[in-house]
């Protein structure tokens, strides 16, 4: 949401310094052996003692960026003392701690919270961070390796080939309902393009066939709109390991779209993920760690609630049960999200791979690696990685739709963005940056309600178990305004240098009355204060 988060910020940054030193060790003297000759040894020259400094306690201005709007500025320390009033909270944590986004032991960085005593949609955990120690496999194999994150384990490199299988004409035919775009005999590998009509009006299956490529023309889109209430529509069924390109030989932006009514079904496996990327991810050297925005992305369609309504629908209520409230979805034209069905279904997409996705129409109009536009919590999505986005890793509207498993890699702008009352939870969520410099405004996540302090249904999530590498020179690693409420458990977050680590704002309230860290307030669906439990902050490079 690049237009509402454009603001300037101040960011105050005073340092104090006390050098601790830890002395130890002993000097040592030769002596003599036996014999009739005296020898006198002199004594070596001592070697120094190992001194060990650690980092001076953090200060506010450090920890915390201030950003002042409408007149209204939560301070920097402020902002410390939230954090300091939740519990198992480390603000003086070093990067060292880390080898990339793994642990570098196997004791958890600081005393775990729970979270499956907040829902039972949490996995009980006793670490801190996404991974659970230098060992743990949660994300291998399913995942792509980069620069911006390696994981390990048996995930080829991002920029490699996906896995496509050996072309053979008498079996790489393209399955009814897609249309045969010919072969690129002229590379290698040799594959059949099979391209999927851009409006899908009936149930379609992608079966996985050696050798072939699914391939995306413009903006294919599954159904048509059933409405805020409407029947339901068709699913779009992929089958584990398959490959879905989009097509550089035309200049309209690529992405599928699925209607609000409509599903998608895209379940691959640990070993077997499907993956959407550029066509010209589908030759050796065709991309590079600096790729991104080769094609536009994935965007979800549901019929949940939302708390921002077009002009001339809604206003929506806290239990989001209005039957006019929809919005536009950005990115495209013409296409709305929302309802007031909370439990709404858009399908589920499981061990996925999208890579080198993303683009900025305009300002604020952008499309993501994936897109949420008041999907319900019938919707299941885990174990998906978003690569090398030009703009965010995912971006969330509104509705209930809960996430486990989400690798964002490489984003060129936030790596979680969520608002519009979204009120779902994720769980083991790693946010990692470019390294080759994303663009100065971008988050590790960032929180907010679309310039809507008291809208309802109140913007409100549960973060558990995350870790964020922030390497952009944003103001910090979380942003979170707008009168949204949050919960932030379980969680590891390293900043570079001149980086804060958190950001509050508030922008629409009256001085005595800043939504986002007010005490709750019920005749407002308003949890109060963001209430960190559990995390470790390595802030500023230290």
């Amino acid at each position: 949401m690049a237009s509402s988060k454009r603001f300037g910020f101040i960011l105050m940054a005073t340092t104090a310094c006390a050098a601790l030193a830890g002395c130890s060790g002993a000097d040592g003297v030769a002596s003599p052996g036996a014999g009739s000759i005296n020898v006198t040894v002199p004594a070596p020259t001592p070697t120094p003692t190992p001194t060990s400094t650690a980092p001076s306690a953090i200060t506010a201005a450090q920890f915390a960026a201030q950003t002042t709007v409408n007149g209204i500025t939560i301070t920097s320390d402020e902002q410390l003392a939230i954090v300091n009033a939740g519990t198992n909270n480390n603000v003086n944590g070093v990067g060292s701690v880390l080898n990339g986004v793994y642990p570098v032991g196997a004791t958890s960085l600081t005393t775990a919270t729970d979270p499956s005593t907040i829902n039972s949609f949490f996995t009980s955990t006793n670490y801190v961070g996404a991974l659970n120690g230098p060992t743990d496999t949660a994300f291998q194999g399913w995942t792509c390796n980069s620069t911006s994150a390696e994981f390990g384990g048996s995930g080829a490199r991002c920029t490699a080939v996906p896995s496509i299988g050996t072309y053979a004409a008498a079996t790489s035919v393209c399955p009814t309902g897609t249309t045969d775009d010919g072969t690129n005999s002229s590379s290698s590998p040799t594959l059949r393009y099979c391209r999927l009509p851009q409006n899908i009006t009936t149930d379609l299956s992608l079966p996985k066939i050696a050798g072939v490529v699914y391939r995306l023309r413009g903006q294919t889109e599954v159904g048509r709109d059933e409405g805020s209430v409407g029947a339901s529509g068709v699913t779009l069924t992929i089958a584990a390991g398959s490959v879905i390109a989009a097509d550089s030989s035309e200049n309209t932006n690529d992405l599928l779209l699925v209607n609000r009514g409509s599903k998608i079904s895209a379940i691959g496996t640990r070993d077997a993920p499907i993956v959407f990327t550029s066509q010209q991810n589908l030759v050796n050297n065709g991309v590079s760690d600096a790729s991104q925005g080769q094609w536009g992305g994935i965007i979800l369609l549901g019929r949940a609630p939302t708390a921002v309504c077009a002009t001339g629908t809604g206003p929506n209520n806290a239990n989001g049960s209005s039957t006019t409230c929809q919005q536009a979805i950005e990115g495209v034209t013409g296409r709305f999200y929302g309802g007031p069905n909370a439990a709404d279904n858009s399908g589920q997409m499981s061990y996925v791979q999208i890579r080198y996705s993303g683009i900025a129409i305009s300002d604020g109009n952008e499309l993501q690696g994936l897109t949420l536009g008041g999907t319900g919590s019938g919707t299941v999505l885990d174990h998906i990685q978003s690569h090398n986005s030009a703009d965010d890793g995912i971006e969330i509207f509104g509705g209930t739709t809960n996430l486990k498993y989400i690798a964002i890699t490489g984003a060129d702008d936030d790596g979680f963005d969520i608002d519009n009352g979204y009120r779902g939870f994720m769980q083991f969520m790693i946010a990692a940056q470019r390294l080759v410099g994303a663009t100065a405004d971008s988050f590790s996540t960032e929180i907010d309600s679309n310039n809507g302090e008291d809208l309802l249904p109140r913007t409100y999530s549960t973060y558990a178990n995350f870790t964020f590498i922030q390497t952009a020179l944003a103001p910090a690693a979380i942003r979170q305004r707008g009168g949204s409420d949050m919960r932030y458990v379980n969680g590891v977050v390293k900043s570079v240098g001149n980086v804060a680590c958190v950001n509050l704002i508030a922008g629409e309230t009256s001085a005595s009355d800043r939504s986002t860290i007010r005490a709750a307030d019920t005749t407002k669906q308003d949890a109060g204060p963001p209430v960190f439990s559990s995390v470790y902050f390595a802030c500023q490079g230290r």
